[in-house]
């Protein structure tokens, strides 16, 4: 989706922001984030930073991840498949469907959904301030075979 931190600098200058040491590891593995148009877990990530700096561990990594969670740079998703997904924090909200076949993550923003959600908190006395919308689904094309 185009919500995404398109420019790599953009997350380096994020972390700045916040105060933190940029390494050169530290900012292969933010570049690597950045650049991830899928949602990678932290040995997707190692595999892809160390292609590009062949000394960064994967308990770099780790650390890397956890420093910029806790700092709101990204966020973690755990999609039942048992391993912790990243990806960076946008501009736009987006939702996720998740391919039970195949682990794919797809991305999407629906109008209809956001407005049906906003009028249920509304309804049950809350003005809605975040959420996470996770559908998880096989593809029709199984369930005919």
């Amino acid at each position: 989706m185009g919500d995404k931190l398109d420019d790599e600098s953009t997350l380096e200058s994020l972390c700045a922001t916040k105060g933190m040491r940029m390494t050169d590891q530290r900012r292969v593995i933010a570049r690597v984030l950045a650049s991830s148009e899928d949602h990678p877990d932290v040995e997707e990530l190692y595999r892809r930073a160390a292609a590009v700096d062949n000394r960064i561990s994967i308990s770099t990594v780790y650390r890397t991840v956890k420093l910029f969670e806790d700092a709101g740079i990204i966020e973690r998703h755990d999609f039942r498949d048992g391993r912790s997904r990243y990806e960076t924090i946008g501009e736009d909200h987006h939702d996720h469907l998740i391919d039970l076949k195949t682990g794919r993550v797809i991305e999407f923003r629906n109008e209809a959904v956001e407005k049906l959600q906003e009028l249920i908190a509304r309804e049950l006395g809350f003005r809605l301030v975040d959420h996470r919308l996770e559908l998880y689904g096989v593809p029709l094309d199984d369930e005919r075979g």
